[in-house]
């Protein structure tokens, strides 16, 4: 099984480009999806959670505060590690068991943290969703209703563009229509599909 590594800036349009992949029939393992399970109620992650940061990061129904979270280890570089530390090991777990039980040609692992984390071990081949940093902007601050400075903060956290584009295989430049970004996709999709066939038929 090729696993690709997807991945892509804040409003680059990373989701968009995994939804076309699944609609094409190719199995998605989404890394914010399993980063929400992992601290769902009850997990013991989320027990560890309430014991370093306390009851303030818990909704009253014990749930999981995002918000509160995301405001405790921002500007916090301690907290911030000690969360990845007892997240980023429970998230790939997670990914490894979804992306085993994959019956697609390939199967897609969807992550905004593939390369910050090590995610991208549990990959073959990396596609990166490229765009101008100017579109990047506009587009997430119309997406996620948040001011220039916060997107740009954001921006700032995750890997530059010029790196990420360096360790790819693969790039779609989202930079036009949803028409154009379709037949981008498959023919990537075709191109995986020829890799996926090698790959069987090797001996």
């Amino acid at each position: 099984m090729i696993i690709i590594g997807l991945t892509g800036g804040i409003g680059s349009g990373k989701t968009t480009v995994s939804n076309l992949f699944s609609e094409l029939g190719i199995m998605v393992v989404d890394a914010d999806i399993a980063a929400r399970e992992v601290v769902e109620r009850g997990s013991a992650a989320l027990g560890d959670i309430k014991s370093h940061f306390g009851d303030k990061v818990i909704n009253c129904d014990g749930s999981l505060n995002r918000k509160a979270l995301r405001e405790r280890v921002f500007d916090n570089e301690t907290e911030r590690h000690w969360l990845e530390a007892l997240l980023h090991p429970l998230i790939k777990t997670q990914l490894a068991q979804q992306l085993k039980i994959a019956k697609s040609a390939y199967a897609i692992l969807s992550s905004p943290l593939l390369f910050e984390t090590d995610q991208h071990q549990l990959t073959q081949r990396i596609l990166v969703v490229d765009v101008p940093e100017t579109l990047q902007l506009e587009r997430a601050c119309s997406r996620d209703k948040n001011s220039r400075e916060q997107i740009k903060t954001i921006m700032a956290a995750q890997m530059d563009r010029k790196t990420r584009c360096k360790r790819a295989d693969d790039i779609i430049l989202n930079d036009s229509d949803t028409d154009q970004l379709k037949a981008k996709v498959l023919s990537l999709h075709q191109f995986y599909l020829e890799l996926a066939k090698a790959q069987q038929e090797k001996p």
